[in-house]
Order: C-alpha cells, then sequence, then structure tokens
C-alpha cells in the first residue's frame, strides 16, 4: 500500500489549510509560473479523460477545471515540494471535480454533485478505463470530498490540493500562494468568461434542487455571494 500511497495521493494532511501553512500566509512568497513551464500529463489515461472532460463539461467548467490543474501545480511544487503523488492523478481529480454539475447529471440523481460526480469518476476510471483501483479511489475521494471545508480531521493531499486550487480560483481564496503573474498567464490560455456568475447559477440551481445539498454546508448565501464577490478574480473574469 505505501507505493500507491506515494502515487496516488493517500497520504493523510490536516483538514486545515493554516495547519500544513503553519499559521503563515505561505511557506514562500509565490513566482511566476506559466503553462509552458508546466508538464501536462500525456498518458494515455489523461489523454482519455482530458476527451471525455471536453466533451462533458461546459467550457467555462473545463477552463475552471484546467486552471485548478495549473494553480494546483504552481501551488505544489512552490509552497509544498515534499507532497507526493503523480501529476496525471491530480490532473484527473481537477477534470473530474464538477462533472456532477452538467445538466444531465446535476438532474439524473438527488445526490449532491460532489458524491455523484466521485461515483461517476470512480466507475469512469475503474471500469470503463481500467485504472488502477488506488489511483481510482483516490480521485473519487477528492471529487466527493473538494468542497468538504473545515479546521478538524484529515484529508488526502490530492484531496486538500484540490480544495486549495478550487477555493482561489473560486473565491480568491488563500490568494498568497499563487503569483499575479501566474493567474494572468493561466487565464490566457483558459479565459474565465465570467466564471464567477456562471459557478454561482450553478450552485444556486443545485440548492433549488436539492435544498438539503452538501452545498448548502457553506452558506446557502454566503457560498454564492462570496463566488460572486470575488475580488482576487475580478479583473480577469471577463
Amino acid at each position: 500500500m505505501s507505493n500507491q500511497v506515494k502515487l496516488y495521493g493517500w497520504d493523510a494532511k490536516a483538514r486545515d489549510p493554516s495547519v500544513v501553512l503553519g499559521g503563515k500566509k505561505n511557506i514562500r512568497e509565490p513566482e511566476p509560473q506559466t503553462i509552458a513551464s508546466t508538464k501536462l500529463p500525456d498518458t494515455p489515461l489523461a489523454k482519455s479523460v482530458l476527451e471525455y472532460a471536453k466533451k462533458e463539461l461546459s467550457t467555462e467548467t473545463f477552463n475552471h477545471s484546467m486552471r485548478v490543474y495549473y494553480y494546483g501545480t504552481a501551488i505544489h511544487t512552490q509552497q509544498f515540494p515534499d507532497w507526493r503523488f503523480t501529476s496525471e492523478t491530480y490532473l484527473l481529480a481537477c477534470l473530474l471535480h464538477d462533472i456532477g454539475t452538467t445538466d444531465k447529471n446535476i438532474s439524473a440523481t438527488k445526490m449532491s454533485f460532489e458524491f455523484y460526480g466521485g461515483f461517476l469518476a470512480l466507475e469512469l476510471l475503474s471500469k470503463d478505463l481500467h485504472a488502477p483501483i488506488e489511483q481510482a479511489e483516490s480521485v473519487a475521494e477528492a471529487v466527493i470530498r473538494h468542497q468538504d471545508i473545515g479546521e478538524t480531521g484529515k484529508i488526502t493531499t490530492i484531496g486538500l490540493l484540490l480544495q486549495l486550487a478550487t477555493i482561489f480560483d473560486n473565491m480568491g481564496g488563500h490568494e498568497e500562494l499563487v503569483h499575479k503573474d501566474t493567474i494572468e498567464n493561466v487565464t490566457r490560455h483558459f479565459p474565465r468568461n465570467n466564471w464567477s456568475s456562471c459557478f454561482a447559477a450553478t450552485i444556486r440551481k443545485e440548492n433549488g434542487l436539492k435544498p438539503w445539498a452538501h452545498t448548502t454546508a457553506l452558506g446557502e448565501e454566503d457560498f454564492p455571494n462570496g463566488v460572486l464577490n470575488n475580488k482576487v478574480m475580478e479583473p480577469y473574469d471577463k
């Protein structure tokens, strides 16, 4: 199991980002990191899931997923270089973390979108694409828990990095972890196209369809309003 832990990001980390950051805003000052300098995995599995995501996700959600990959990779390499996992595994989690929000999938179940998305990811990876079960389960766990924000307990390495990167793109959280030039470069390649309004509308749609949804745990009004008031990303949102 130890090899799978290292390969697929199963190491346990504190769920509270302030713990892994040692109570500081960052471990080191971020530096610019471009898409050109960041390797995108090109394994057959990565290519298959990339094509699947392009087909299933809206352009806005696909772009968000790719931004999450590049922001998360910058956070990983600059702030937490000792965190061990394959870049392929993290890419799969990024591409599939919002698969439950598509028009087809959000109305196909009464389950919260992250949970249903995790099951879809597990089936796609393990059954359809024959990924190692330890990798498929790591991705599914991260998808299910990517909005499981809190200050107690533990989470996987992949899960915590996915949380940090999605919070950064969606709400501008932990802005001290990513250099401004990185944002400018990433959004040039994967534009936001009014992502704040798009995602806030998805939150409200989920909560309207499913008043019990896990998303409500982040605040039925506080969460969508926080997304709409993302001052860090506002200059790049058009």
